[in-house]
């Protein structure tokens, strides 16, 4: 039968993402959702790095048949921006982590990734809104 341990699933580019969550998605469902995710690693439950569409992309009203419909090409580019997380997070598929080693990991590698994601991201307004992200932002852009 299956482990006792719990997991929850996460996908490469919501181990840098999610960081900044303010309370906003595409529906209450999906916030909800969001908000539950980030409670359970918050709380020390360990994630588990998938490939695909993950404990985050199971409530997204853009989820097809396990694919990303957003937009053209948007699966494409979900999963480049993933491969691109895990690599600078040193990390692969199947990895169990924990949330706060991540948060340490952000502040290293975020000027390369805010600078090839963030700032084309259509949330990037409201990572705007967080204390974190714009530090982080300054920190970048001063350096």
């Amino acid at each position: 039968m299956s482990s006792s341990v719990k997991h929850i699933k996460l996908r490469g580019h919501h181990l840098i993402c999610l960081h900044f969550f303010r309370g906003e998605g595409y529906n209450p469902e999906f916030v909800d959702n969001l908000r539950t995710a980030l409670k359970r690693v918050e709380a020390g439950e360990e994630a588990k790095v998938v490939e695909g569409p993950d404990d985050v992309c199971r409530m997204c009203p853009y989820l097809k048949e396990s694919l990303c419909a957003y937009g053209e090409g948007a699966e494409k580019e979900i999963r480049e921006m993933d491969i691109a997380a895990l690599k600078l997070l040193g990390m692969r598929s199947g990895d169990k982590v924990d949330w706060r080693d991540i948060r340490e990991k952000i502040p290293d590698i975020f000027g390369e990734w805010s600078g090839k994601y963030c700032a084309v991201c259509d949330w990037m307004q409201v990572c705007k809104t967080d204390i974190a992200f714009r530090d982080l932002t300054n920190e970048t852009t001063e350096n």
